[in-house]
């Protein structure tokens, strides 16, 4: 008997130290999904959806960061609506039937994107991927404090001070230590994003116009040159790039969504994409005053401050109320981005390392989870802080090759879903197979045709513009 009550004991004990902080904060938070799909009162189908969405808006709303938002501004700026409004509807199409498949491998396997690459494919691949976003996040997050430098410099924030504020408010966030309540912060601030729109509005563009832009999609704005093609890479590395995937994969691990969740998961990322393609278009929309007025703005559509020099070219069309709102809503892509891309960087290293990696992990239980978030953050606004930094060329470049290293992520990404001993009745079919393989196919004909412009050009074949 004594030897019975000691082994039930052992066990007991040994039970007590498997469960983590992690496996009771999630556990409450799925408690709530379950009340919730369980219950018969009136709005318990609002309130499920309440609880499963998330990762999807802020994947999305995330990549409407600051380079993002200022290669729209640029785009409106230098060939109005016409193109570009129906092509960021597309871009940001493509952006859902890939996380499509990014929500269906996380219910499915309850493992992260870097994770899945390791185990599948050998730790090699599992470096190579680790490496590459660690390099684009990084490049990225340098853009973002200078959105943030940007957004607050239109209201004369000394450069050395925006930056500490955006860096200081960031760490807040990542330091909540709840997933839940870092999901919930970020999405009030993702709200932001929205004042786009009410800029669109305040210059009164030609509505009629901007609706047959929409139905008719014009033809390209002039000549096929290198300039036009940087701003159509720009634009599709501003939708679809590989911090998503590894994103909104970990972070629906984290908040512990099921093959049940499929469904709801599916419509927090259609909202987020419906959401993000709506602000994409206002920006070009609010821009696009520029071009028809004939307002140059080759000289600071890539610059270190040209948020707040969009901001001040808008203001004699959009007023001053206008042209602050343009000014907070940069401020507000550059901090959400640097909040999202930086766990991403994070849950990846966690992954590949096996080190823990949750945001309903205490600090002192995640470390170096939670010190590779900050350090990526630190690091990039340090960057911007240099004196004499190359600000533009990183501004300019960023989105190019975010589009250039979309392929090989979407083709890691599709093996895995077509693995049915991994996804089981969750396998992609013919149809979604379709969708995912002609994306890609997208991406690389458009990075092989500015492959090829931007050799061509540097011949003197092909003029620049």
């Amino acid at each position: 008997m004594v030897t019975l009550s000691m082994q039930k004991s052992s066990e007991a004990t040994l039970l007590s130290m498997q469960v983590t902080t992690e496996d009771i904060q999630r556990a409450k938070d799925r408690l709530r999904v379950r009340n919730a799909r369980t219950s018969k009162t009136p709005f318990s189908r609002l309130l499920l959806l309440f609880l499963l969405i998330g990762p999807g808006i802020l994947v999305m709303l995330g990549e409407n960061d600051g380079p993002s938002m200022l290669s729209y501004a640029a785009t409106g700026a230098t060939y109005g609506i016409g193109f570009f409004i129906p092509f960021i509807v597309l871009t940001f199409t493509m952006a859902f039937v890939v996380q499509e498949l990014t929500v269906r491998l996380a219910a499915v396997t309850h493992r992260g994107h870097a994770e899945l690459i390791f185990e599948r494919f050998g730790s090699f691949w599992g470096w190579f991927s680790m490496i590459d976003l660690a390099i684009g996040n990084l490049l990225t997050l340098v853009v973002e404090f200078i959105a943030i430098q940007s957004g607050l410099g239109y209201f004369g924030v000394p450069t050395p001070i925006a930056v500490s504020i955006g860096l200081l408010l960031s760490i807040t966030v990542m330091l909540s230590r709840r997933y839940w309540t870092w999901e919930r912060i970020a999405l009030v601030l993702s709200i932001f994003n929205c004042l786009f729109i009410p800029v669109a509005i305040l210059v009164h563009p030609h509505w009629g116009q901007v609706g047959q832009a929409l139905i008719t999609w014009s033809p390209l704005p002039g000549k096929i040159n290198q300039n036009l093609l940087l701003f159509i890479m720009s634009d599709i590395g501003a939708t679809v790039t590989p911090w998503m995937l590894f994103f909104q994969q970990s972070a629906l691990k984290d908040k512990g969504l099921t093959p049940k969740d499929i469904p709801h998961a599916r419509i927090d990322t259609a909202l987020g994409a419906f959401l993000a393609a709506a602000f994409g278009v206002a920006a070009i929309v609010a821009t696009s005053v520029l071009f028809t007025h004939h307002v140059d703005a080759s000289n600071f559509s890539s610059g270190a401050f040209a948020a707040a020099q969009f901001a001040q070219a808008l203001e004699p069309y959009a007023g001053h109320i206008g042209a602050t709102l343009f000014a907070l809503a940069i401020l507000e892509a550059g901090l959400l981005a640097t909040i999202t891309i930086s766990s991403s960087t994070a849950y990846a290293f966690g992954e590949v390392t096996g080190a823990a990696h949750s945001l309903n992990r205490s600090v002192k239980e995640a470390k170096g989870f939670y010190a590779v978030m900050i350090a990526c953050a630190a690091f990039a606004a340090a960057i911007v802080i240099i004196p004499h930094a190359p600000l533009t060329l990183i501004v300019l470049v960023v989105n190019v090759i975010a589009t250039l290293a979309m392929p090989p992520a979407l083709i890691f990404l599709i093996l895995l879903v077509n693995d049915r001993k991994l996804m089981g009745d969750y396998v992609n079919g013919r149809i979604a197979n379709i969708f995912a393989i002609g994306v890609t196919v997208f991406l690389v004909l458009a990075g092989s045709i500015w492959g090829i412009m931007t050799i061509l050009t540097g011949l003197g074949i092909l003029p620049n513009s």
